[in-house]
């Protein structure tokens, strides 16, 4: 699935037309079950009033920019302790719930309470397959869906994250600070579960968002970088390191098939 941003550009060669973005799949296991980012876009909106907030191009602009990655899964997790006073998930559909228990513990992990950035706040991670890469210099920011509504909103924030994706592609997780532990967080399969926002060297140039190749240099490079925010506290200063293991080429378009 191709998703692109079109901008005129008089220039031609290297820096000019749109900056390529892949995405791939870490793992092909359950590959059904994730849907490919979308160019966040609103439809059937009034657009026949020349003032219309869906005809102005700063609006236009802002929207565009943006992609949104859906929720996989149908969740509806509590929070609660055990008799030892351990923080612990409760899963409210038991029985109910589309995923299986066993399943449920691989994907979603609440942090130690020892690394919660508030002690009333408790801290998951929702672990994904997506990742995105770039043969340039290409930061990503990962941040909530702040464009949809929701008339349940979610009992606290997610957090974002930004990096670079030229030089550290790796697994997106999702992950979200409890402000309100009494409430339920309830997430439906298909809705906005975050959006991805790409940066170049020139904020001129559109986006262009394609699917990738794992290609073996690309599964070698991301083995190799992998796991190292378990070794040590900054990452970001191995970043030198990793560009001197990095291939030339990382981002090969998948054929269409």
């Amino acid at each position: 699935m191709e998703i692109t941003i079109t901008v005129e550009r008089p220039e031609d060669g290297p820096g000019s037309g749109p900056i390529q973005v892949g995405w791939f799949l870490t793992k092909d296991k359950n590959a059904v079950l994730y849907d490919p980012p979308e160019r966040v876009m609103f439809r059937q909106q009034n657009r026949s009033h020349a003032k219309s907030a869906a005809r102005c191009p700063g609006v236009i602009q802002l929207e565009s920019r943006y992609f949104m990655v859906k929720c996989p899964f149908d969740l509806q997790i509590g929070f609660g302790r055990d008799k030892d006073g351990r923080a612990v998930l409760i899963n409210r559909l038991g029985s109910a719930s589309p995923v299986r228990g066993n399943k449920l513990n691989e994907m979603l992990t609440l942090v130690n309470e020892a690394e919660w950035r508030y002690p009333d706040r408790p801290t998951i991670q929702l672990s994904l397959p997506y990742c995105f890469i770039a043969d340039e210099l290409v930061y990503l920011t990962q941040l909530s869906p702040f464009m949809h509504y929701r008339a349940d909103p979610l009992p606290g924030t997610i957090f974002g994250g930004r990096f670079p994706i030229s030089v550290w592609p790796r697994p997106l997780m999702w992950a979200f600070e409890w402000h309100e532990p009494q409430k339920d967080l309830v997430l439906r399969r298909g809705e906005p579960l975050f959006y991805v926002q790409f940066e170049g060297m020139d904020p001129s140039r559109a986006v262009q968002v394609i699917a990738a190749e794992r290609t073996a240099e690309l599964d070698t490079y991301i083995d190799q970088i992998g796991g190292a925010v378990n070794y040590v506290n900054q990452t970001f200063g191995l970043f030198k390191a990793a560009e001197a293991l990095r291939p030339k080429k990382l981002l090969t378009p998948k054929a269409r098939e």
